[in-house]
């Protein structure tokens, strides 16, 4: 599915906007859940148009950090990461919004997790063959053990393809690859996490169809994520597992920095960076050519993340 299909329906951006801000308050309303303390609460403004409210919570009970964000932002010309592969869209005016978010508990059993889910338009200009505004959606959840728990990656990956059911019997499968395909770090060799789904350039089923399978991701990710924490965030835990952690951490970062498309969005459309880099793990380590000891817990992951059908 690409974004250069023409649309077969209006988009209903405010449509959009109340179902983004309602899933952010709904996500944090269940993290908080599991953690005991609330999240805070920061609006911002940016100057070049739109804003967002960022949802943080540090030094939990359970989570270490974690940011769930709304970002809303309108622009004249899109950013070169949104139109680099689109040159038909270079440019033009556009707005963005998404709900973004990175939880980094703090018990190496419970592992990271990732959701986003978004939209573009870009509008029409008077330039030749710019008559008719371009947009889709995107987004996806990912799932970053430590330790590997075959039940949660299976839960994940199950939940996963139940959001999708509806939309295709092939959908599951290519978003999946999708997924494993992009959170893969290349100068590594190896999996950022035991993956989930991935899509973007939503747009040939029309709006709505479209919007319903963005809503349909979105929706999914507390039953996702929730019941993984609540199973392990009482699991006991050392200085052996913490500093693991930490190292594998690095990984995450790596990633954010050096591939992620909506970190660069971000910074490059002047969004808020202190929101942006939220993301961020609050410990990390990284050591010189360092490998786990063979046969140990922590060598165990690297098998694990190799991707599978987990479904």
């Amino acid at each position: 599915m690409t974004a250069n299909a023409p649309a077969v329906q209006t988009p209903d951006i405010d449509a959009v906007r109340t179902f983004l801000t309602g899933l952010q308050s709904r996500i944090v309303t269940a993290l908080e859940g599991c953690d005991g303390n609330r999240f805070e609460t920061d609006a911002w403004q940016r100057p070049e148009g739109g804003g967002g409210i960022t949802r943080v919570i540090e030094e939990g009970q359970v989570l270490e950090r974690g940011g769930v964000l709304f970002s809303h932002v309108q622009g004249d010309r899109l950013p070169a990461s949104a139109s680099s592969h689109r040159q038909q869209i270079a440019g033009r005016p556009f707005e963005a919004m998404g709900v973004s978010l990175v939880i980094h508990p703090r018990n190496p059993y419970v592992p990271t997790v990732h959701l986003n889910v978004r939209f573009f338009i870009a509008f029409a200009t008077n330039a030749p063959g710019q008559s008719e505004p371009i947009w889709w959606f995107g987004g996806g959840m990912d799932l970053t053990p430590y330790y590997p728990f075959e039940e949660d990656a299976r839960h994940f990956h199950q939940v996963c393809k139940a959001s999708l059911a509806a939309f295709g019997d092939d959908t599951h499968a290519r978003y999946k690859k999708w997924c494993d395909d992009y959170f893969f770090l290349k100068h590594r060799n190896e999996a950022r996490g035991v993956g989930g789904i991935f899509f973007d350039d939503l747009s040939e089923p029309g709006f709505q169809r479209s919007f319903a399978l963005m809503q349909s991701v979105g929706n999914a990710f507390t039953d996702a994520y929730v019941p993984i924490v609540e199973r392990r965030k009482h699991l006991a835990w050392g200085e052996r597992e913490r500093d693991f952690q930490a190292y594998r951490r690095g990984r995450y970062v790596e990633f954010n920095l050096v591939f992620d498309r909506g970190t660069l969005f971000g910074l490059q459309s002047g969004g808020r960076t202190e929101s942006i880099l939220c993301s961020m793990p609050p410990v990390v380590r990284w050591r010189y050519n360092w490998q786990p000891e063979p046969g140990s817990p922590e060598s165990k992951l690297y098998d694990f993340l190799k991707p599978r059908d987990w479904a």
